[in-house]
């Protein structure tokens, strides 16, 4: 799943979760505020490299592409332009290298946002980023030409137009009526160099184009075959040197990045398995732990593609049978910590606007369950197991976890599924699969993580249920839902819309494609001296302000 920028929200695979072995009991202590080791630029030292795991490094890079996951996201936001820093709640600051001031206004009943850029402001080939770089991102990402294979529209499709102020250094940028939201837009640009939809769908294939970027860093190596990426400082940066000398991504799985950590070799791990939290803890001085609040969300998406599970009914059955109370437990078991079940994707539990639509609609009910399947004409055979008209109820479920918790979930759902008689095949699969996986649709069942990056949710309420979206991988978008949100989008008023949007929600999830079952804290363990790196919940720092403290 993806950590994007301010204005996104991503997916990425289920992996390294909490363990169900006989660890101790550890409660968290879960800040509210975001925890990392806070450090000024001064105190750190000039140098040092900065080793981290990422879960897979996937063939496209373009974070903005439709087929983008997590690790692309926070590759993408080392060497591309990071125009705004947020704090944890997601309120953002315009970063004054890139952006001087954004601001807006309502001239007749259209909001209307004055960008000024910084005149040095430049991408890696020397191309200046001015106001065609937001006209291009807006052109791209408004969603009126498909060949352009874009992760969302939200938002842009509602841009009247973009053009440049006084100068080409500022932008005006129209919307079409009052727009709420727009201070998440524009978060990352596109390049004006991206022109065709080839540039954009096949010029991030296998590459971090360099010349697309702007930064403190630029890429400094791509290893595809040894799985690494690495990031070195750009002597075409104008503003503050960045600390470290190196940024070196590796790719590994959930159980290799704590074993590498513990050696010494990465320095920095999340920490979502018990085992992995006890082993940390068990390093003493030579880890510090840093939890907060989490913006992810787990879920479960039934493709209703598949010729199994394009029934509603069929959908509904298989949701009454998933205990989610207990797959909550299993990601939080060892962790003393627990929650109430997510009722929503829009809003997170302790925001205010979230009610509980998904508890609404369906609850675990083994009974009920069985009941749906029998009108469906799903009948148990001999073996239990149903079948209708010769075909066996089998539901394939890519597994990309290497942890206890990821096969403790996988066969806790395999036993409630198989109580209702339908049987879940295990498919195990590597992490580095996962973003194949999703744009094949090569699923009946599958658990992932998504990550919301921006704390209005409902400005990507589109990216969310539309039915083209791409973050919906279940596939159960509607024309209803969709003249419902072309709706909301134009409401005046932020409170109007989240109002809206918790309705709206309670329609698309009563097509029983998606599931969550669980929110929870972040845990990152960093080695002692690592500053500016931890769990920041809406949060960003400069990349130049990572590094070692002296």
């Amino acid at each position: 799943m993806k950590k994007l920028s301010l204005a996104t929200v991503a997916i990425l695979a289920l992996l390294g979760l909490s363990s169900c072995s006989s660890a101790p009991e550890t409660p968290l202590e879960v800040s509210p505020t975001g925890s990392y080791n806070k450090k000024d630029p001064g105190e750190l030292r000039q140098g040092g490299t900065l080793t981290l795991p990422i879960a897979e490094i996937p063939e496209q890079q373009n974070a903005l592409h439709a087929n983008s996951t997590a690790p692309v996201s926070t590759l993408w936001g080392w060497y591309m332009p990071q125009m705004f820093y947020s704090d944890s709640e997601g309120n953002p600051t315009p970063n004054p290298n890139f952006l001087l001031d954004a601001r807006a206004e309502v001239v007749g009943g259209k909001t209307v946002v004055h960008y000024a850029l910084n005149p040095q402001a430049s991408f890696n080939d020397g191309t200046p980023i001015d106001w065609r770089s937001y006209e291009n991102t807006w052109r791209i990402s408004r969603g009126d030409d498909d060949a352009y294979q874009i992760s969302s529209s939200d938002g842009y499709n509602l841009i009247e137009s973009v053009r440049p102020g006084e100068n080409d250094k500022q932008v005006v940028v129209t919307y079409k009526h009052i727009y709420p939201w727009w201070n998440g837009l524009f978060s990352q640009l596109l390049h004006p160099g991206i022109s065709t939809p080839e540039d954009f769908n096949e010029g991030f294939l296998q590459r971090l184009p360099n010349e697309y970027g702007a930064g403190p860093y630029k890429v400094g190596a791509v290893d595809y075959p040894g799985g690494t990426v690495t990031f070195v400082p750009n002597e075409r940066w104008w503003g503050a040197a960045p600390k470290l000398d190196r940024v070196v991504f590796r790719q590994m799985e959930a159980q290799a990045s704590i074993n590498a950590f513990r050696a010494g070799e990465i320095d920095s791990v999340s920490l979502g398995n018990k085992n992995h939290l006890a082993a940390a803890l068990g390093m003493g001085k030579q880890a510090e732990l840093h939890t907060a609040l989490d913006t992810t969300y787990s879920l479960l998406s039934l493709n209703s593609r598949s010729p199994l599970l394009n029934d509603v009914t069929v959908r509904e059955a298989v949701v009454s049978g998933i205990d989610r109370a207990l797959l909550a437990t299993i990601l939080f078991n060892g962790r003393g910590y627990s929650e109430d079940l997510p009722g929503s994707m829009t809003f997170l539990q302790n925001q205010e606007g979230y009610r509980d639509v998904f508890g609404e609609l369906v609850s675990f009910d083994p009974d009920h369950a069985r009941e749906l399947l029998d009108q469906a004409g799903w009948k148990p055979s001999r073996d239990g197991i149903r079948a209708k008209h010769g075909e066996r109820m089998v539901l394939r479920y890519p597994l990309f976890s290497d942890t206890s918790t990821g096969k403790a979930v996988a066969t806790s759902l395999q036993k409630m599924l198989r109580d209702i008689g339908v049987e879940l095949k295990i498919e195990a699969r590597p992490a580095a699969d996962f973003a194949r996986v999703l744009e094949e649709q090569d699923f009946d069942l599958i658990d992932s993580m998504v990550v919301q990056n921006d704390p209005n949710g409902t400005a990507y309420f589109r990216q969310q249920y539309y039915s083209d979206s791409t973050l919906n991988l279940s596939g159960t978008g509607t024309a209803e839902v969709d003249a419902m949100i072309d709706e909301l989008e134009k409401l005046p008023t932020a409170e109007e819309q989240n109002a809206r949007a918790i309705e709206i929600e309670k329609v698309a999830l009563s097509r029983f494609g998606l599931v969550p079952y669980a929110n929870g804290p972040k845990t990152v363990a960093v080695k002692p001296g690592l500053a500016n790196v931890g769990s920041l919940i809406f949060g960003s720092v400069p990349k130049e302000e990572i590094g070692w403290v002296r």
